[in-house]
C-alpha cells in the first residue's frame, strides 16, 4: 500500500468525513430501530460514499434500480425455484451475466456491482426455508434507500470546496467486455453453487470476496487478492482492538459508535490517499462494516467472528484465484471472448 507523505486536500478530508459519519449513522439507525441484516445498513453507505466521491443523481438511480430489480428477481425466482438448484443455477448465471456486462461498460458500474452483491447474498439466504423472504427483500431495499439519503445528507452537510475533474475511461473492445462479463458471471455462479452445497450461511464476507476479488480479468486478480487480504487483516485487527478496549461494554452504543467512527476515519484517510478504487483500505472499511454491523451485538463479541472472517476470506481468495485463472485461460482460447488485443 503506497501511502505517500502528503497532507490531504480539502476535498479528500471532506470525503473521509462523509464516509466515517455516513457509516456510523447507518450503523446507529439500524441498532436503534432493531432492523435485521445490520451489515446492509453499515456497509452500503461505505460502498456508495467510497466509490462515488460526490453523491449525484446517476449514482442514486443506479443503487435504487439495483435494489428494486434484485428484490423482484429474488421474490419471484427464489419463491418459484428456490428449492430446485438444478433450475436455479442457469437462471443465476444469466442474472449475473447482465450485471457484469453493465459493470464492464463502465457507465452502469455501480448498478452492476451492487446488484451482483445483493443478488448473490439474497439468493443464497432465500434458499433456506427459515428465511423470511419478505423481510430480507425489504431490508435490502430500505438499506439502499437509507444509504442514498445518508449520502445526500453527508454531501449537503460536508460539501466539496473545489471542483473535481471528471475522469474519462477509455473505451473497451467488444471481445474484452464479453470476456469480463462471462468471467464474472462464471465466478459468481460457482460461488453460489459452493455456498449452497456446503451450507456456508455464516460466511457472508467470504462470499463477498469471491464476487469482488478481481477487476473482472486475470491481469489484475493477483494484485487485488493481495490488497483484499491485507485489508481484511487490517479491519479484523482494528475490530479485535476495539473489542479489547470495550470489553464488557460492547453492547453500549454510546461507546461502540465512536470506535466505529474512528476506524472508518482511519481507513477512509488511507483510502482517499490510495486513489485506487477498491484497494487495501477499502477492503478494511468493508471488513470493519461487516464486523460491527453484523456481529457486534449485545451479549456477543468480535473475537471468534473476526478470526473466522480471516480464515474464510483467505481460503476464498485462493479458491477464487484458481477458478479465475482457469476460466481466463478457457475464454482466451476463443477470439470472440479474448481479453487482450
Amino acid at each position: 500500500m503506497n501511502l505517500w507523505h502528503r497532507p490531504l486536500t480539502a476535498n479528500e478530508l471532506r470525503q473521509c468525513l462523509r464516509i466515517a459519519f455516513g457509516c456510523t449513522l447507518g450503523f446507529l439507525l439500524c441498532k436503534l430501530f432493531g432492523w435485521n441484516y445490520g451489515v446492509l445498513y453499515t456497509v452500503t453507505p461505505v460502498l456508495l460514499l467510497g466509490m462515488v466521491p460526490v453523491m449525484n443523481g446517476h449514482a442514486a438511480r443506479q443503487l435504487m434500480a439495483a435494489a428494486v430489480i434484485c428484490g423482484v428477481e429474488v421474490g419471484l425466482l427464489g419463491g418459484l425455484f428456490g428449492g430446485h438448484p438444478g433450475l436455479m443455477i442457469p437462471i443465476a448465471f444469466l442474472l449475473f451475466l447482465y450485471r457484469f456486462a453493465a459493470m464492464s461498460r463502465g457507465s452502469l458500474f455501480l448498478f452492476g456491482a451492487n446488484g451482483v452483491m445483493s443478488l448473490s447474498i439474497m439468493l443464497h439466504f432465500a434458499s433456506y426455508p427459515q428465511t423470511d423472504l419478505n423481510d430480507l427483500i425489504f431490508n435490502n431495499l430500505w438499506a439502499s434507500t437509507l444509504s442514498v439519503l445518508i449520502a445526500y445528507l453527508m454531501t449537503a452537510l460536508i460539501p466539496d470546496v473545489e471542483e473535481r475533474p471528471k475522469p474519462a475511461a477509455p473505451p473497451k473492445a467488444p471481445h474484452r467486455m464479453r470476456h469480463e462479463a462471462l468471467l464474472g458471471a462464471s465466478i459468481a455462479t460457482l460461488s453460489f453453487m459452493v455456498f449452497q452445497i456446503f451450507d456456508l450461511r455464516d460466511s457472508m464476507s467470504a462470499q463477498a470476496t469471491t464476487l469482488l476479488l478481481f477487476p473482472m480479468h486475470w491481469n489484475g486478480a493477483l494484485s487485488y487478492a493481495r490488497k483484499r487480504a491485507m485489508g481484511t487483516l487490517l479491519g479484523v485487527t482494528f475490530g479485535l482492538l476495539s473489542q479489547l478496549v470495550l470489553y464488557d461494554w460492547s453492547g453500549l452504543l454510546l461507546l461502540v459508535a465512536p470506535m466505529l467512527w474512528l476506524g472508518a476515519m482511519l481507513f477512509s484517510h488511507a483510502h482517499v490517499k490510495e486513489a485506487g478504487g477498491s484497494g487495501v483500505s477499502f477492503g478494511a472499511l468493508t471488513t470493519l462494516g461487516i464486523l460491527f454491523g453484523q456481529y457486534l451485538t449485545l451479549g456477543n463479541d468480535l473475537v471468534f467472528s473476526a478470526l473466522y472472517r480471516v480464515s474464510s476470506i483467505l481460503f476464498a481468495i485462493v479458491a477464487t484465484l484458481l477458478a479465475c485463472y482457469l476460466i481466463h485461460r478457457l475464454l482466451n482460447r476463443f477470439e470472440a471472448t479474448r481479453f487482450g488485443y
